[in-house]
């Protein structure tokens, strides 16, 4: 509902359907709010969770992300098409520099823009992508992110700063949190090793690699070592070869792509979590594991260095450095008899900041805020 209680039709605009999407349209939906759903391309499952009900999905444009500016033209008639049909009373879209530049150039309806983290971060840092992100921004009735990283990128690129909503997307901290058996130990198969977790999609972006290249040095020195990847992507086959190559296929296991359902148990059942991420944002597997009391081993980016207090919560090690990494998962080896502390730690951070159920609530602002005019002048 608006600040007025009135139930708001919103055009929910996003690239594809994943965790992020999910969590945003079933947000939205609860407030009550008429929602319809375009995605910029269907590329298949990226997220078990069914899209709620009570959302209304509309075909998706294109086939493909517009990657040049003589693509956008094709994009930007059939979403405007979609929008004389859907006749929304405000759009909620991202990334920045492709669904909230479509919106942007058509213009006409309140816009709460969201950035995705890579799109700021990464993909609109120059060329026309940089100019298509400072376009949108300018013209977005509120900006939402979700760490401060994100929020100095945008500020760069021309947002005004009252124009922004940060709050990490953060989770559900009844899902996500310590194991609670008799002895508050891991149970399972491997409860004699030291084992490691990874979840990031198995792509460039995200550095595993340099967790597979680390483990083989790691795992020369402590015996106890296991690893244990979910996700897929198209890193996946070189990994399992790199591993093979150093004989270490048998305390490597690779499970693909986990159900949300089934994600909370392998954070209760691994020792630490690793990340080699090369940019994020607020990482919501980052907040994931401190909110199941799993200590972190992340890469220092800015968007880790908002979350992981090393000594306190967990650590950090230089980006795209295997050695780092290496030298930190045998310190953390060795620290054993410390990671309770830490992954306490590690939850009451959570707790403090990233419980989603608070949080959503300035998603709701955001779309008030956009609404009513940002100077309460709409």
């Amino acid at each position: 509902m608006d600040d007025a209680g009135r139930c708001v039709r919103i055009l929910y605009f996003s690239q594809s359907y994943t965790p992020h999407d999910h969590r945003f349209l079933e947000a939205a939906s609860g407030f009550g709010h008429d929602v319809h759903y375009l995605m910029l391309r269907d590329v298949g499952e990226l997220e078990d969770r069914p899209i709620p009900s009570e959302i209304d999905i509309l075909p998706s444009l294109s086939s493909r992300f517009p990657d040049r500016v003589i693509d956008f033209p094709s994009a930007y008639s059939s979403f405007s098409r979609t929008l004389t049909q859907v006749k929304p009373e405000l759009i909620h879209a991202g990334p920045v520099h492709g669904c909230a530049f479509l919106s942007a150039i058509k213009g006409g309806y309140p816009l709460v823009t969201m950035s995705w983290g890579s799109d700021i971060l990464l993909e609109a840092t120059r060329g026309w992508k940089r100019r298509a992100a400072a376009y949108a921004l300018k013209r977005s009735d509120v900006f939402i992110c979700d760490c401060e990283a994100v929020k100095k990128a945008a500020v760069r690129l021309g947002v005004e700063e009252k124009r922004i909503v940060q709050f990490p997307w953060g989770v559900d901290l009844d899902k996500f949190h310590p194991i609670s058996n008799q002895h508050g130990q891991k149970s399972g198969p491997l409860d004699e090793d030291f084992v490691l977790l990874s979840t990031r999609t198995l792509e460039p972006l995200y550095g595993v690699d340099i967790i597979v290249e680390a483990f083989i040095v790691a795992a020369q020195k402590e015996l106890t070592l296991r690893l244990i990847m979910l996700g897929n992507g198209s890193q996946r086959d070189s990994l399992e070869h790199r591993l093979a190559e150093a004989g270490l296929s048998e305390r490597a296991v690779f499970k693909g792509q986990v159900n949300y359902e089934n994600l909370p148990a392998y954070y209760q059942k691994s020792d630490l979590y690793v990340s080699a991420s090369h940019s994020d944002g607020s990482s919501v597997s980052l907040l994931e594991a401190m909110a199941s009391g799993l200590p972190a081993l992340v890469s220092d980016i800015p968007g880790n260095k908002e979350w992981v207090i090393p000594g306190e919560n967990g650590w950090l090690f230089k980006d795209n450095e295997a050695g780092s990494l290496a030298e930190g998962l045998v310190s953390a080896v060795r620290s054993k008899s410390e990671l309770a502390t830490l992954g306490a730690s590690g939850r009451k951070m959570t707790e403090s900041r990233a419980d989603w159920g608070k949080n959503k609530q300035l998603l709701e602002g955001a779309y008030q805020s956009a609404i009513r005019g940002i100077d309460g002048n709409g």
